[in-house]
């Protein structure tokens, strides 16, 4: 079975963080009830139907953004910490709250890593912020214009942040491991607390961008072979 890709839209949030290595594909808008292929179909077998959509339009829109490398389309499994299994010589990531569905893939060969993330432009849960930030953090987002939810765009860059850190060094990367400090643009910049965390990722910062719109939050990391 076949998949096509996702319905068109002319909205563009995770695509326009992202350098022009990377092909980013985007839904917007109610996931739809796509297929998925058959190597995908027990990922998502016990799902509520609410994932199962979700699930099938990011992979929709990861085989689009593929197909824009020239790759062909394939099954994208999902390794043992929940991240997926890309082809060899990709790199990518993907993301999926109510509303929106991206994937951003890059060859290997010109990208070493890449997360994206997008979360509703709400703020986070009260008990949740604790477990998210240190108190420099909290103090530092208190001290932020606007009513932009900032402790939901902080949560979703460290979330992008992840996803960039966990193919290369392939271990757990807490919350508290890393500090996001925003600068007075779109940018970002993480900032590792363990020396041996550093070394692994070649860097001991990753810098990253940001928007709102549209209802999101929505945060980019793309780490180059030349940090």
């Amino acid at each position: 079975m076949t998949t096509g890709p996702p319905a068109a839209t002319h909205q563009a949030f995770a695509a326009r963080l992202l350098p022009a290595a990377v092909r980013c594909v985007e839904a917007v808008g109610p996931a739809q009830s796509l297929p998925v292929l058959p190597a995908e179909e027990a990922l998502i077998a016990r799902a509520v139907d609410k994932r199962q959509r979700e699930f099938a339009t990011a992979r929709a829109c990861a085989r689009a953004a593929l197909g824009q490398l020239g790759r062909p389309a394939v099954a994208i499994g999902r390794g043992p910490h929940g991240a997926p299994m890309w082809p060899p010589g990709i790199v990518g990531s993907i993301t999926h709250c109510t509303g929106y569905c991206a994937a951003a893939v890059a060859e290997a060969t010109r990208v070493r890593s890449l997360g994206i993330d997008a979360e509703p432009a709400r703020p986070l849960p009260a008990d949740v912020l604790g477990a998210v930030a240190s108190a420099a953090e909290v103090a530092a987002l208190r001290g932020r214009p606007g009513p932009l939810p900032w402790d939901r765009l902080l949560f979703s860059a460290k979330e992008s942040v992840y996803k960039t850190w966990y193919p290369i060094a392939r271990r757990w990367l807490g919350f508290e491991d890393v500090t996001v400090t925003f600068g007075s643009s779109d940018e970002f910049e993480a900032h590792f607390h363990s020396p041996a965390d550093a070394t692994a990722l070649g860097t001991p910062r990753l810098t990253g961008r940001w928007l709102a719109a549209g209802g999101l939050v929505v945060t980019a990391v793309c780490l180059p072979w030349d940090p």
